[in-house]
Parts: C-alpha cells; structure tokens; sequence
C-alpha cells in the first residue's frame, strides 16, 4: 500500500510542475541612437558676431573743442539728427571778417561800376582817350572778381561754422563713443561710429586652408546663441582678399536677408554653417570607431528590416569637430549608430530609436540601401 502511494505521488510530481511552470519573459533589446544616412548636411559652422552692413566713423570737418555731445553709445538716432557741436567762436569771427570783407569789395565794384560809365560817355564825345577807357575796364573787371571772391570766402566761412554741428548721416544705432566733452579733435578724427539700419551681418573669420572652398555669393545659414533651434537663411557677402597676418585665416561677412535682419541685434553671438561642396555624407564622431584623423574608420548598421546589427568600414574625407564627412562605405538612407557603437556586436538584436527618442520605422528605400551594402 505504501509502495503503491509513492508510485501515484511520483506519476503526479511533473503534471504539478508543468501546472507551476510560468512563460520566459521576452528578451529586452539594447536602444541605440539611430541617424539616417543623408538626413544631415555635411557643412562647417564658424563662430561670429553680428554686425550692421554699414558702419560709418563719423568726424567733424573742422578742428575745434567739442562743447556738446547729445548721443550716447547705443542710442538710436534719425538722419539728421544733431549728435554734437563744437566750439564755433572762431569760426562765427571768420564769418564776420569774411562778411565785412565782402561789404567792402561790393563798395568797391560799386565805384568802379560808376567810374566807368562816365569814361564810357567821356570817350563817347573824345574826352578821354581809348587808353584811359580800357584801364577803367580793368579796373572793373578786377574789382568784380573781388566781389566774388569775398563772396565765396563769405560762404566758406560760414561752412566751416556748418561744419562744427555733427549730424547723423542716416537712420541707426551709435556703436561706439570715441570722445568726450572738452576735448580737442583734429579734422576727420573719428568721433562716433554709426551703425546703419541698412541690414545685418556676421563677421566671420575662415580658415587659411580651406578657403578655396568658399566664394561670393555662396549660400549659409545663422544660428542666433539666443536661438538655437532657428537658422536665417544668408550669403556670403565679402571675403578679404589678403590673410590675417597673425590668426593666418581670412575675415569675410556673411549677410541676413532684410527680413530677418531686424531679429538680430549688434554684437550678438552667431554661429555660420555653410554648406561643403563635393561631399553628401557626414555622421556624428561618436558613430566612426577609430583614430581621429585616419583615413579609414568603423560604424555600425542597424538593418531596418531585422533590427540586427553589422560593421561596415567607412573612408573619413574630414574630421570636424562635431562630425565626420565620409566618402565611400556608407550609402544615403542607411541606418547608423550614432553613439556607443564600440558596446555593439555585429549580429546583435537592437531598438532603433531618433534623437527624440521615438522608434524608427523601417522604409523599403533603407532597408534595399542596407541590403546592397
């Protein structure tokens, strides 16, 4: 009897544990950063500060002490505006000399005038001789010239008085402050600096090396500090024709468009991205695995179809300093892994996820890139 009870508890033993036995949970796949091939432009970006496209030293064309000053730096003026006065002491007595200079030669061509019309009836009846008229003549003609030289010098002089009140040349901002009130300037020093409201630029400084890359006219894009996820569409719009002596590298302008150009403010931090020609494929560095600077590198691929994992090896055209321009190992719309692609397997299963952490679905054109590589 006792045999027989463990002989049914022994049959009873693997049904109990197929009843307690519970499913094997599904295996979790590692999430990796994903970028599509050809999504991001290959490009370069330079730090700059915003700039107005006209910006004028303005001077008096006087010398003198200056006596009043009515614009500060940053103060927005009109056309016309009067920014500051020099001492015209002087100059309102030259005026006056100039004046009385001019009061005593029309008094002289007055005489000379008259004179001359009695020769003329003198010579008319023969009372004086031919000689003794054209002398008279003369005489007049000398003196008219006097008058209209005390005249111009009369004009002059109350230029130069014009000349002591500093107006603003067009409607803008005063950059920069270079003098003071009392102090004494010399004729075309500068004394402010206007920066027009004529339009934006970003002053930029490209390098040495690659700048037969970069031309008049060419396409770019700002990013504003203040703005970072917001690109203004520009154009390169000078390019200096000689390198810096010292930073080796050229100073151009690259110019917003007049729309967006009352969205930037002077002296604001920008950021230029242009474009580089001849190359179409570039990747974060964290997705090639390999020395920097070396012509060759590794990535990994995610397979859109399998979600499996592969090695490919790449060729590096150009280290930059946040991507890697490539010229051949990779086609556009192929998956890569952007970061910890070194923790990878080939073979491996994963999750594709983009930068906002939402999974990629797979495409027929990714997945026929991945599968022709």
């Amino acid at each position: 009897m006792t045999a027989l009870r463990w002989s049914s508890l022994l049959l009873l033993l693997p049904v109990l544990a197929a009843c307690r036995a519970e499913p094997e949970p599904a295996p979790v796949l590692p999430t990796v950063l994903v970028e599509v091939v050809g999504q991001s432009r290959a490009e370069q970006g330079f730090a700059g500060q915003v700039r107005a496209r006209q910006e004028s030293a303005l001077s008096f064309q006087v010398p003198g002490r200056l006596v009043k000053r009515h614009v500060d730096a940053g103060q927005r003026v009109k056309a016309g505006q009067l920014l500051a006065e020099l001492d015209v002491s002087d100059y309102a007595l030259q005026a006056q000399a100039a004046q009385a200079q001019q009061v005593a030669a029309q008094a002289e061509l007055a005489r000379v005038r008259d004179d001359l019309a009695r020769y003329r009836q003198l010579a008319a009846g023969q009372l004086v001789s031919r000689s003794a008229l054209d002398a008279q003549q003369a005489a007049f003609t000398a003196a008219q010239a006097q008058a209209d030289a005390a005249r111009a010098n009369l004009e002059v002089a109350r230029n130069q008085a014009g000349y002591a009140r500093l107006l603003a040349p067009a409607d803008g901002v005063i950059a920069s402050r270079l003098i003071d009130v009392g102090q004494v300037v010399a004729a075309g020093q500068a004394v402010l600096v206007l920066a027009a409201d004529s339009g934006r630029e970003v002053l930029i400084a490209l390098p040495e090396a690659d700048i037969g890359r970069f031309s008049v006219g060419q396409a770019a894009e700002v990013v504003l500090w203040n703005a970072p996820d917001k690109r203004l569409p520009a154009t390169i719009s000078e390019i200096a024709a000689e390198a810096d002596a010292q930073t080796r590298s050229f100073a151009a302008r690259v110019a917003l468009t007049d729309a967006d150009a009352g969205q930037v403010a002077l002296g604001q931090s920008a950021r230029v991205y242009v474009a580089r020609p001849g190359q179409q494929l570039s990747v974060p560095l964290a997705a090639v695995q390999g020395q920097p600077g070396s012509a060759q590198g590794q990535v990994m691929l995610v397979d859109p179809a399998s979600g499996s994992l592969q090695a490919a090896t790449v060729q590096v055209a150009r280290w930059g300093a946040q991507r890697a321009e490539l010229s051949a190992g990779i086609s556009p719309g192929q998956w890569v892994v952007a970061a910890g692609g070194h923790l990878l397997q080939p073979g491996q299963q994963v999750r594709a996820v983009d930068r906002d952490n939402r999974p990629l679905q797979a495409a027929p054109a990714a997945a026929a890139a991945t599968d022709g590589n």
